[in-house]
């Protein structure tokens, strides 16, 4: 195992800020996870585990050992008439095991295509997006204690999964490293086309029929014409999550705002897009400098190069305020601020 100091991060994370760490290393296998517990150089360090590096956003140094996961499996663990239970390692590329997925006609995470990040991020963000998030499937979350080097074995309701929310991001945050994640996929496709512009894509696409692998295509279709590649303009996807408001709060603005996009949840609550607060707000296609809001999705915040975190930081600081300006709502981040 490989230990190197003063690490340059700019290639590791997707909104390509150069920062770098105290100390870093890449793990393949539990074993050099349990080493690094174990070793006594490291006791005492601070230690940040990094991922696809695709929802961060970083403003400073870290002063810390930066563990990268590279932990890569897929297996099949059980199968009945219905299901089939499907153990991934948590380094592996998301949309590579949606794709892995769609291949064996497994359904379950099909409307969840391309989105960013590894396996190991689906649990603790609670990914989610046109109709479907990852709790739906997450059977079961396996992780080490990188203080003491317990290992951990997490059933869907101990996950305590919330909207982009889970017991990884708020009880035990920054104190495990996912190391698996065991999903129960369907081998009966019911699909979710009514969410987002899903249907209407599947239609422009000419699909003669509904399956796995047409829902994918089309999720495809629509982020990529939605989002930038971070390869071409860095960025971390969605920065805000779409807030959610009392039924009272939301009747006085809807009077107010007669066009305002709205999705009520089971709770009696309503969703808002943040992004069509902030394009209210005239942040949409707006530059500051070396960073900006994307011209074509105003939830997307990114890079023109050479902007520091601090920089996209604050740009995300005002337009936090001319939304609650405007309509009295808080929007939060959803990437992890560092």
């Amino acid at each position: 195992m490989k230990i190197e100091s003063d690490k340059s991060l700019q290639s590791l994370n997707s909104f390509a800020i150069d920062v770098s760490s105290k100390l870093f290393t890449e793990v393949t296998s539990e074993e050099e996870i349990q080493q690094i517990v174990s070793d006594s150089g490291f006791r005492d360090e601070k230690k940040f585990v990094l991922g696809g590096g695709s929802n961060i956003l970083f403003t400073k140094n870290l002063d810390a050992l930066v563990v990268k996961n590279s932990l890569k499996g897929i297996q099949i663990k059980k199968e009945d008439a219905y299901n089939v239970w499907i153990k991934v390692s948590s380094g592996e590329v998301w949309h590579e095991f949606v794709m892995y997925c769609v291949g064996k006609n497994l359904a379950g995470v099909e409307n969840l295509s391309l989105i960013p990040g590894l396996v190991g991020a689906a649990p603790m963000q609670n990914i989610g997006a046109y109709g479907m998030e990852q709790k739906e499937t997450c059977e079961e979350v396996e992780a080490i204690n990188l203080h003491s080097g317990e290992k951990f074995f997490f059933r869907n309701a101990d996950c305590k999964f919330g909207y982009r929310e889970s017991i990884f991001k708020r009880e035990w945050k920054d104190q495990l490293i996912i190391t698996s994640v065991t999903f129960k996929l369907n081998k009966i496709f019911k699909p979710k086309i009514s969410y987002g512009d899903i249907r209407k894509t599947l239609e422009e696409m000419r699909s003669d029929e509904i399956t796995i692998k047409a829902v994918s295509d089309a999720v495809i279709k629509i982020r990529s014409s939605k989002l930038p590649d971070p390869k071409d303009i860095p960025n971390a996807g969605s920065f805000f999550k779409n807030p959610v408001v009392p039924k009272k709060k939301f009747e006085e603005l809807i009077s107010k705002y007669p066009l305002m996009p709205n999705y009520p949840d089971k709770s009696n609550q309503i969703k808002i897009p943040a992004g069509w607060m902030i394009e209210q707000c005239g942040w949409k296609g707006k530059r500051v400098g070396n960073t900006g809001v994307h011209a074509k999705q105003a939830l997307v915040l990114v890079n023109y190069g050479g902007a520091t975190g601090e920089e996209i930081f604050s740009l995300a600081t005002q337009i936090q305020k001319s939304v609650r300006d405007k309509f009295g709502i808080e929007i939060v981040p959803e990437v992890n601020v560092v």
